[in-house]
Parts: structure tokens; sequence; C-alpha cells
């Protein structure tokens, strides 16, 4: 059984700074990857995998002057932004079949500033 939890915190001034900077990257990472996916479907070519998405984006953009801001910050959220991309096209794609209940889905939308700002963190077990 998966368990979800849910916590209000109040940061201090910092890590209200530390907060903005990782919702910050979330949101660059999850905007490049859509774009990126989007171009690839305008050329009709296959949706890159995660792990091409990762070496694109991530790992070496963390090497670009441009980007270098993305080593600021834990990986695993940027990772995490990835699979909800994926999995957030898996549930439009099936959509459109008729293989998932519920209302027809629309495509992913570009993140701004003014949406609902979420990173998600995996569970490290030892």
């Amino acid at each position: 059984m998966k368990a979800r939890f849910r916590y209000r915190i109040y940061p201090t001034t910092g890590q209200k700074h530390q907060l903005a900077k990782l919702f910050g990257c979330v949101s660059v990472v999850w905007n490049d990857s859509l774009a990126s996916c989007q171009e690839k479907y305008k050329l009709e070519e296959n949706k890159p995998t995660n792990s091409e998405l990762e070496k694109q984006l991530i790992t070496s953009a963390k090497k670009t002057e441009n980007r270098e801001w993305l080593s600021e910050v834990s990986a695993i959220p940027l990772q995490q932004s990835l699979n909800d991309l994926n999995q957030a096209y898996q549930n439009f794609f099936r959509s459109t079949k008729g293989q998932r209940k519920g209302r027809p889905i629309k495509p992913p939308k570009f993140k701004s500033r003014k949406s609902k700002q979420t990173a998600r963190f995996t569970l490290v077990r030892i």
C-alpha cells in the first residue's frame, strides 16, 4: 500500500529562497522537456525516452553556462519532473484511445510562475 502525506510548512526566509530555487528548476526542466517532446512530435519522430531527456536536459545542461544553476538543487526532483511528464503523456494517449476511464484528458501544458508549485522527492530506502 502506498501512503501519501501532505504537510503544511512555515519556512524561514532562507528556506523560502531555497524552495523558490527548487520550484523554478523543476518547472524549467518540465518546460524544456515538454518543448522537446512537442518539437519531436512536429518532426513526426518518436517521443524521447526519459533517459535521453535526462541526459540532454539535466546532466549536460548543468555543464552549460546558461543552466549551471540546475546543479544547485537536488537531481531527484528534476528526474521526478521528467517522470511526471511521461505519466501525463501516457494518461493523455490512453484517454484519446478510450483506454482510460473518466473524462478526456488534455495534453500536458507548460508550467508558469502562477501555477501550483510542486516538487516530488522519492523515498530513499537504506
